[in-house]
This record gives structure tokens, C-alpha cells and sequence, in this order.
């Protein structure tokens, strides 16, 4: 795929907290020393937040209550959470902090403005995971695209180049987070024809619609158990599918800025005059996901290129509901993540870990087909261990 410097294997740790605001996920990986580009998963694992502290993030999120001394001792208190899911995955691994190169953490996103003026804040500070850990942290990721006219999202797609890539099949690789994503492979391809963007909500509504009927009892809809159980309303899904974000042509990246509370609580609105209930609004906001996805593919992807592959990652490829429908609608075969060997809750960690490595590496990782920048650039800022 391209040619890497010869030197020894490394280990990288990689941290990320999503959108859904789960978690931080920890992923170690060896890269070895090889001329093709291989890594291998040696232990993840998910740290749910603790109920206080994960609401003390989502009040981060409102201009009324994410006020600038929350966001600022937040952005410490979390780096201290990344800073233990670090060590803890190491122990976790049979290893010691001297074994792991470096650390690339995302951070947790509380804010993401695509539009211009452009920018994005990441909270979780890089200086508190290097002096905890004692190893070189790299942050940060998507301030330098940004500052070279991009967009900042989507970040995964060279991730996806170097994991994915083939030679006799064209892939796109679907994430199904709390946004959804896609980065398309065309067969054969070098980086430079690398796209994607993201293709509208992916878990965020539907997560936001669980926690308001039961009370916060339930984050998610396992399994897509309660969206299985309703109908969908066809002239609701229709107003939602006309949102302007869907209808955009990419690139194009999206967050809570729109899809985030106050759209759940719009679509409730609906929901009620509708008199849908439960299990009818969140079927309603499931197919909106599915339906965002396959009309991104009939709009935008299948015009410029055939895929014979989709694979399908992060949380939503949990939900039968929506794998179903994708596998029903879309117009090639539908993976998972898994059968690539690649658990989807650990992938966007192991993401930042490669990450991390290029950027010590000094070499560019962002794709600007996909994000819109400029020109290629080298991604994060650098924390050393001492």
C-alpha cells in the first residue's frame, strides 16, 4: 500500500470517547516493522462514565450551562479519566507504561462548528494523560485540518485506507456512531481519491429518545429490541428526512450542533401529535438513521463509484434493526467490522493509535477529499513524557 521506514514494532494506545458519551475506549496495537501496513489488537476495553460525571459532560454541551469554568475543570477531571483508562488497559495487556510508544487520545468532542468560521473543541487534557502515564500524548487531531480550510471530520478515512484497501473490492466503510460516517475505498485506489463524510445521525437521536421513556434507566436501545417492537411512521420519517444537512452534498460533517437534543426533542413534538408512543417514535428515529444512510449511497456514492462491499462499524452495528434494514436496501454485501477481525467498539481507538504513530512520524494523516482541506497535513499536538 505504501512503503514505512524499517524499525522495530511499536506499541500505541489509543483513547476516545464518542458522541454518545458512553465511555472512554482504550485499545493497545503493534505495529510491527513491515513495508505493508499491519496492526494488531492486542486488548481494548470500554470505561462507562460514572452516571454524575457522564451528565456533568452533556451539560457541557448547552450554551446555558456549558459555561467556561465548567468546560475548563472538566477538561482536567477528564484527562485524569483518560489518564486511568490508559493505565488500565495496559495492565490489562501484561504490560508496563515504558512498553507504550505513545498515547493518541482523542479527547471528548463538546463542540463542533463545520461552517465558518470554522473550529472544534476537544476536551480531556493531553498534559494530565503524559504525566499520569509517563508517555508521549498526542491530541488534538482535528485543529490542523481545520486550520488548513478543512472541515476537521471526518478523521478515520485514512485510518480506513490503510486498514481496509483492496485490490479487487470496493468498500465503504459505514461507522454507526453517535453521527454516522462513511469513507469510500474505490478498488485499487491510492490515498488521494480517499473520501467520505458524514452521512447524518447515527445512535445520537435514538439514544436521546431511550433515555427520555424510561427515564434514564436505559442509555441505548439494545439490540434495536424497542425499535423492533414499533411502526414506522412514513409521514414523520419523511419530514425528518427533509432536513437540510441530508440533502447537502459533501464534504460535510455534523454533530450536536444538529442532531442533538434540542432534534430530539422536535421530533418528540412530532411524535406526540402523531400520538406514536414509545416504541413507534423510536422505530420512526431508527429508520431515520438507515434512511439517511442509503439515500447518502443512492445520492452521492453509487453515481461515482459501484461498491461491492459495505462494512459496518460502532455501536449501530449492534442494532439488528438497522443492519437489517442496510442489508435489505443496500445494493451490495454488508459486513462488520468483526469480520475484518476489528471489534466495532474498539475501532475508532485503535484510529487514533495509528494516528498517533503517523503523526510522530511526521507524516500527514488527514484526507482532504473528505474533509475539504487544503492539502495534506500533519495532524495533533505532540505532549512528551518529560
Amino acid at each position: 500500500m505504501r512503503e514505512r521506514p524499517t524499525r522495530k514494532a511499536r506499541l500505541l494506545l489509543g483513547l476516545m470517547s464518542g458522541t454518545s458519551v458512553d465511555g472512554v475506549t482504550a485499545a493497545v496495537v503493534r505495529i510491527p516493522s513491515l513495508s505493508k501496513f499491519e496492526c494488531e489488537i492486542l486488548a481494548w476495553e470500554t470505561y462507562k462514565y460514572p452516571g454524575a460525571l457522564r451528565e456533568q459532560i452533556f451539560e457541557l454541551f448547552s450554551k446555558k450551562t456549558g459555561t467556561v469554568d465548567r468546560i475548563c475543570s472538566m477538561s482536567f477531571a477528564l484527562g485524569e479519566y483518560f489518564a486511568d483508562a490508559a493505565l488500565r488497559i495496559i495492565a490489562k495487556a501484561n504490560l508496563e507504561s515504558r512498553d507504550i510508544y505513545a498515547i493518541g487520545s482523542h479527547g471528548q468532542t463538546i463542540y463542533h462548528r463545520p461552517l465558518k468560521p470554522r473550529s472544534s473543541l476537544q476536551i480531556g487534557q493531553a498534559a494530565v494523560i503524559a504525566e499520569r502515564t509517563g508517555i508521549t500524548t498526542v491530541s488534538d487531531f482535528r485543529a490542523r485540518d481545520i486550520a488548513a480550510g478543512g472541515q476537521g471530520a471526518p478523521l478515520l478515512p485514512y485510518v480506513d485506507y490503510l486498514l481496509f484497501r483492496s485490490d479487487s473490492k470496493s468498500r465503504a466503510i459505514q461507522n454507526i456512531g453517535g453521527i454516522a460516517n462513511v469513507t469510500v475505498l474505490p478498488k485499487g485506489c491510492q490515498r488521494d481519491v480517499v473520501w467520505g463524510f458524514d452521512t447524518g445521525p447515527g445512535n445520537m437521536i435514538i439514544d436521546a429518545l431511550v433515555k427520555h421513556f424510561t427515564g434514564g434507566r436505559s442509555r441505548f436501545d439494545k439490540d434495536g429490541h424497542m425499535a423492533s417492537r414499533g411502526s414506522v411512521d412514513k409521514q414523520l420519517l419523511k419530514h425528518l428526512m427533509s432536513t437540510p444537512f441530508v440533502r447537502k452534498r459533501p464534504p460535510k460533517t455534523t454533530g450536536r450542533e444538529i442532531f442533538g437534543d434540542h432534534f430530539a426533542r422536535q421530533l418528540l413534538q412530532h411524535a406526540r401529535r402523531r400520538k406514536l408512543g414509545m416504541f413507534g417514535t423510536i422505530a420512526t428515529a431508527t429508520a431515520f438513521t438507515c434512511e439517511s444512510i442509503i439515500h447518502s449511497y443512492r445520492r452521492f456514492i453509487y453515481p461515482r463509484t459501484e461498491i461491492d462491499e459495505v462494512v459496518l462499524g460502532g455501536g449501530g452495528s449492534k442494532n439488528r434493526v438497522i443492519v437489517e434494514v442496510l442489508r435489505e436496501k443496500l445494493d451490495c454485501d454488508v459486513l462488520l467490522h468483526e469480520d475484518f477481525g476489528i471489534p466495532s467498539e474498539a475501532k475508532e481507538a485503535v484510529a487514533f493509535a495509528i494516528l498517533a504513530n503517523e503523526t510522530l512520524d511526521g507524516r500527514p494523516s488527514n484526507a482532504p477529499s473528505a474533509t475539504g482541506a487544503s492539502r495534506r497535513v500533519v495532524l495533533g499536538t505532540i505532549c512528551p513524557s518529560r
